[in-house]
């Protein structure tokens, strides 16, 4: 049986809050993760309005600062929500793991998810460096 979601991480020396901010932040995700997301732009405290390919979506954002988790959800079903589900850890030593699941569509490939997931964390590993360095 395929699997129905795909979890990736990526370790990096930053700080997890300096990743965590930029999580936090709804309005960077087309920075980091274009596939996702073209444009997002807020509409209530914990909900987005998400843009791509021209489609609109609401997106709700449910995070932790103090358990470094945040949740990008939507209505996928009647009553049910899901989502990028992504966790930033200190690592052992100094800096910081991101883990981040996200679920695979029916009729698409596990491998093309892992792949764009695995682009993503660079991504936002990459923009969260930009932003500590333009501070």
């Amino acid at each position: 049986m395929p699997n129905k979601t795909v979890t990736r991480t990526v370790e990096d020396d930053l700080d997890p809050d300096v990743i965590l901010a930029v999580l936090m932040d709804a309005k960077l995700i087309p920075r980091w993760a274009p596939v996702f997301a073209d444009a997002v732009e807020s509409i209530e405290a914990d909900a987005w309005q998400v843009t791509k390919n021209g489609e609109r979506f609401v997106m709700h954002l449910a995070a932790s600062a103090s358990a470094r988790t945040v949740d990008y959800l939507r209505d996928v079903a009647p009553g049910k929500r899901g989502g990028a589900y992504i966790r930033v850890l200190p690592r052992l030593g100094g800096g910081s793991v991101v883990a981040m699941t996200l679920p695979v569509p029916g009729g698409t490939d596990e491998e093309h998810v892992a792949s764009v997931l695995v682009e993503e964390l660079k991504s936002l590993v990459d923009l969260s460096k930009n932003l500590q360095g333009a501070r």
